[in-house]
Parts: C-alpha cells; sequence; structure tokens
C-alpha cells in the first residue's frame, strides 16, 4: 500500500486562488455580470484591511459563484480555466512544489482538496502529478450549461470526508500519511494525518498548530524556515 499525502491548493501550492482568480476573470469577461463584484467586495475589504478572515472572503467569492453561474456554458468556464492556467501555472510556492516532487519521488500517492470547481483544478494539477484531485463540481444540464446544482457539497465541506474516502476507496495506507494546508479549514484534515504540515498559515491555523505541536512552515520572498 502506498503512503499518501493531502494538499490543499489555493494559497498553499498557488500562489492566488485559482477561484478568485476565475470568478474575476469571467465578471472581466462578460460571463457573470459586473455587479457580482459587490458580493464580495466588503469581505475581500475586511481581509485586506485584516479586519475580517480569509475564510470569510473565500466564502463570499463561493457565494457569488454559485449565484452566478446558473445558465453558463460549461465551455466558457472551461476556456477560461485554460486561459488562467496558461498564465498562472507556474506561480507556486518554492516548498510546497518542491515537497510534492519529493513525496511522489517516494512513492506517496499525492491528492489535492481545494473549494475551487474540479474542472480548473484538473487542468492545474496536471502540471503537478497529482494522482487524484477533488474540487467543488457543479452540475451540468442537457445544454451544456450549468444548473446552479452543487454535487457531493457536503463530501467537498469537510476536508476530513476527502481523507476518508481515499483511505478507504484507493489503495493507500494512513501511515506516514502527510497534509499540508493554509488555514484554519484544513483542521480537520490535519487531524486525521500522522504528520501535517502547517504552510504560511493563518493566525487562527497558527495557534491552532502551536497548541498542537503541528509543524508550521513559512516562505517569504526567497527564505523557506520553520517555526
Amino acid at each position: 500500500m502506498q503512503k499518501v499525502a493531502f494538499f490543499d491548493i489555493d494559497g498553499t501550492v498557488f500562489r492566488s486562488s485559482l477561484f478568485i482568480e476565475l470568478i474575476e476573470k469571467l465578471i472581466e469577461d462578460g460571463d457573470f455580470p459586473t455587479e457580482a463584484v459587490d458580493e464580495y467586495k466588503a469581505a475581500y475589504e475586511r481581509w485586506l484591511n485584516r479586519e475580517g478572515g480569509y475564510e470569510a472572503y473565500i466564502e463570499a467569492m463561493i457565494a457569488t459563484f454559485f449565484n452566478h453561474i446558473k445558465g453558463v456554458h460549461y465551455g466558457t468556464v472551461a476556456d477560461a480555466g485554460k486561459e488562467l492556467i496558461e498564465v498562472h501555472k507556474k506561480r507556486v510556492y518554492r516548498y510546497t512544489r518542491d515537497l510534492i516532487r519529493k513525496l511522489k519521488a517516494e512513492g506517496y500517492y499525492v491528492v489535492a482538496i481545494s473549494q475551487s470547481p474540479k474542472a480548473i483544478l484538473d487542468q492545474f494539477c496536471a502540471s503537478y502529478g497529482f494522482d487524484k484531485v477533488y474540487g467543488r463540481m457543479y452540475e451540468i444540464g442537457p445544454t451544456d450549461r450549468f444548473t446552479g446544482v452543487v454535487l457531493e457539497e457536503e463530501i467537498i465541506k469537510d476536508k476530513a470526508n476527502i481523507v476518508a474516502r481515499v483511505l478507504e476507496k484507493e489503495w493507500v495506507t494512513k501511515k506516514g500519511s502527510v497534509a499540508v494546508g493554509d488555514t484554519e479549514g484544513d483542521i480537520t484534515m490535519f487531524d486525521s494525518v500522522d504528520q501535517p504540515i502547517c504552510f504560511n498559515p493563518n493566525k487562527k491555523l497558527y495557534d491552532h498548530a502551536q497548541k498542537m505541536g503541528w509543524k508550521v512552515v513559512v516562505e517569504r520572498k526567497d527564505v523557506i524556515y520553520e517555526m
């Protein structure tokens, strides 16, 4: 049985958020209305001013996507995602990029877990050799247009559910398992593995990591160090 490693993507491997980049591109291209910005602007500004959390900002972005995806053709989103990946696919952190390579070389089964749409995640993760990709899936109707329905939402909302599914369905072992993430939304994933790595953690995750004795790694400019 292979050992297994789980990676959050946005802010952990990718230096920004695929989800945020996708929504902003859909607005820029006119596929989402310009007013959609108003639905997450306040949460973004609170986060930018360090008055609110990143998780709240992401939740606002998820709600915006959900509000406007109905009726959009799958090809529109796929094309936008392809353009984004061509521009952004190398904008990753050195630490996590190199860790993925190292674990793959050691025979690990490497899994991506993200709140970003799976269609764009598949394109991004293909460049880094992930064995399995879990992201948000949205129902597509008979005319290849999104219906606005999220598939298996209860599973993807909690990353521990994905860890449990992988351990059950894939030929992997929990022994020596690794997880890498950057916010408190990753805590249940960390609780489910042997070796949690909190990478560039936000305050809530950092405080929890200190209590739990979890490994904390920070990459700042061209310096990588453990805390």
